[in-house]
């Protein structure tokens, strides 16, 4: 199949739903790369592998690592690495440079960053310097401190004014599509009809143009992790134990290494 572009995902808009997974590793990656249209190197993988309690303490190091990981499995989908908090957010300027510094160091297709009407100068500034940006609006996880924590937006419809606001002014500045996170149904829907450009729902409801999920919230490698977004579609997390439980019991019983596992 073809390799996906930012225009060829433009084009799926109205066509059909844009299917998106997020990776951190070669294996994963290699897994979705069959199946998605976009792989993205989330910051979520503070919290997924990393065992932060939110996506804050996240480094354009580790982005880059796991980056260059998620590239070397990824032959057919959309590549968009996220911006970690504090990269981008002091000036245009030092948005670019990390940008770049993702784009050279990892190979991928595009960089992610968070808000909304507030960054239209920095989407501006990397767009017409040659960087692809995916936006992010609605529930923002960098800022989840001054946010006061993970909390839904569209509740009261005297908000989605601004929302709206928001996301026609980063279409505008130059983004390819953009996540609509945590928001309700509704103001999700109103927003995918109010611009041109696809956007890509996580807990906000089926009238986005896609739908991404965090890969392992979705195979439950987290049983405590249910919130009302997320559906499972398998259970690695049981599957993974029974595995170890076997191979302990067989080690302490000397049934492995059996003879057909030695030399």
């Amino acid at each position: 199949m073809k390799k996906m572009t930012t225009t060829r995902l433009q084009s799926l808009k109205g066509d059909r739903p844009i299917v998106c997974l997020t990776a951190y590793t070669t294996p994963i990656a290699k897994v979705l790369d069959e199946h998605v249209d976009l792989i993205l190197v989330g910051d979520s993988v503070g919290m997924v592998l990393h065992g932060f309690d939110s996506t804050v303490p996240v480094t354009l190091d580790m982005m880059t690592m796991h980056g260059a990981a998620v590239r070397r499995g990824t032959k057919k989908s959309l590549l968009v690495v996220d911006m970690p908090f504090g990269s981008y957010q002091e000036s245009p300027m030092q948005a670019y440079r990390n940008a770049k510094h993702l784009m050279q160091e990892t190979g991928c297709d595009a960089v992610k960053l968070e808000g909304g009407a507030d960054f239209t100068e920095t989407i501006y500034h990397l767009t017409s310097g040659g960087i692809p940006v995916m936006g992010h609006i609605g529930l923002l996880p960098q800022s989840v401190n001054v946010d006061g924590g993970y909390k839904i937006k569209g509740r009261d419809s005297k908000t989605h004014k601004k929302h709206l606001e928001d996301a026609k002014a980063i279409e505008q500045a130059g983004v390819f599509a953009f996540v609509i996170e945590g928001t309700t149904e509704k103001l999700a829907t109103k927003i995918s009809k109010a611009v041109s450009i696809p956007t890509i729902g996580i807990g906000s409801g089926v009238g986005c143009d896609g739908q991404i999920l965090v890969t392992d919230d979705m195979i439950n490698m987290f049983p405590d992790f249910t919130p009302t977004f997320l559906k499972k579609y398998a259970d690695a997390h049981d599957l993974i134990e029974k595995a170890v439980k076997d191979y302990t019991k067989d080690v302490k019983s000397k049934k492995f290494p059996g003879s057909e596992n030695s030399f």
